[in-house]
This record gives structure tokens, sequence and C-alpha cells, in this order.
């Protein structure tokens, strides 16, 4: 048998083997694999000519990446800073001359505008992408939030006029039903969501001393 000896010059053969780059992520992350990957309704077995659904759901995965809310946002002319609300400064009344439209700043709360008939998934939903198979451990789900720059000046005063607000990333850790609220943690320079000791927020923040 002739086909199973080896080169004597085996090494060539080696370098002449090019490899191309690797998929799989080296990179650390505190969010599971699937908290990334976007929903889509298309049927498991596909028809002849229609598109494999793990196709689909890589095509909107990289679309959904290429999607800023910040530069959505500004390209209609939106400045985000101006989203959230400020106390009313009496002492600093524009002229009305200044002014486009009027002499006070319009404001609507969010409320007015949140319309979830239309959302791929509930809120439980979107925190049960934090659970992987085989672990009891509940990791945040990625997200983008409009917080304060100021971390501690915003925790004790949200409206101040001196905040600047910008959409961060987070990782969103719980939801609660009856104020429709999320509660959020921001990542730190490398994408994780830690504590101040180092370790990952797990199960919504909660620790064994509640």
């Amino acid at each position: 048998v002739t086909q199973f000896k080896m080169p004597e010059d085996f090494k060539s053969v080696l370098d002449k083997e090019v490899v191309g780059p690797s998929t799989e992520i080296f990179t650390e992350s505190d969010f599971p694999v699937q908290s990334f990957k976007p929903k889509v309704q298309i049927p498991f077995h596909r028809l002849p000519g229609q598109s494999p659904r793990k196709v689909e759901v890589e095509r909107r995965r990289r679309l959904y990446l290429t999607l800023d809310i910040a530069e959505l946002l500004s390209s209609k002319g939106i400045d985000s800073n101006q989203l959230m609300p400020r106390h009313y400064d009496p002492d600093n009344i524009p002229a009305i001359e200044e002014t486009k439209d009027s002499v006070f700043p319009i404001y609507l709360p969010l409320k007015v505008f949140d319309n979830d008939e239309y959302d791929c998934r509930t809120p439980e939903e979107w925190i049960s992408l934090g659970l992987e198979p085989g672990s009891s451990d509940r990791k945040p789900v990625p997200g983008r939030a409009l917080l304060p720059t100021d971390d501690v000046l915003g925790h004790e005063d949200p409206k101040n006029q001196e905040l600047t607000y910008e959409w961060i990333d987070v990782g969103v850790l719980d939801y609660d039903k009856e104020t429709e609220l999320y509660l959020v943690h921001k990542t730190d320079k490398n994408g994780l969501v830690r504590d101040e000791e180092g370790r990952p927020v797990l199960n919504g923040g909660i620790t064994a001393e509640g």
C-alpha cells in the first residue's frame, strides 16, 4: 500500500496546508451566546429555494450589529441628551427671539409613545435569554440604555441640568412587572458585567446576603 506512505519532507506538506481564520469566539463575555441571536419566524424544515433558518438568523444578526440607535436618532435630527426631562430653571428662561418653537422646552413622557404590541419578545422572554442549558445561574442580557455619564449625580438627581445622557452598553439584569422597568448594569471597558470585586453579576444581582 503506497498511499499511506509518509513523504520524506513532511514539513513542506504541512506548510502548504493553509487554514482560514476560525469563526470561534475567543473573547471573554458575560453574555450567553443565544442572547445575541435574533428571533425569526421561519420553519426549521425549509422548502426548495428558501434560505435555511440558520442562514437567515446569521444574516439578521449581522444586520442588527450594523445598526446604532444613537446614529439612527442623530440622522433624524434628534439629540439623545435632550430626551431626558430636566428640572425647570426659572433663572435661565431663554428670550422668545432665541427660541424656535416656544419659550419652554417641549417634553412628553416616554410612556406616551411606548407601545409593545409589535415587540418580537415579551420582557420575560428577553430575560430568559440569560439562561444557558445545564446552568442554574441566569446571566445578563446585552442591551443599550440611555444613562447619565456621571453615575453618582445620576443616582442622586437624575433630572439635574448638569447631567449628560448617552447611549451606553449595559447588561439587563431583571424586569419589574409592576413598574414595567428594567434593571441594567453598565459594562466595563472590556464589555463585561462585573461587580466591585470583579465577579460576574448573575441572577439579577441578587446575592446570598440578599
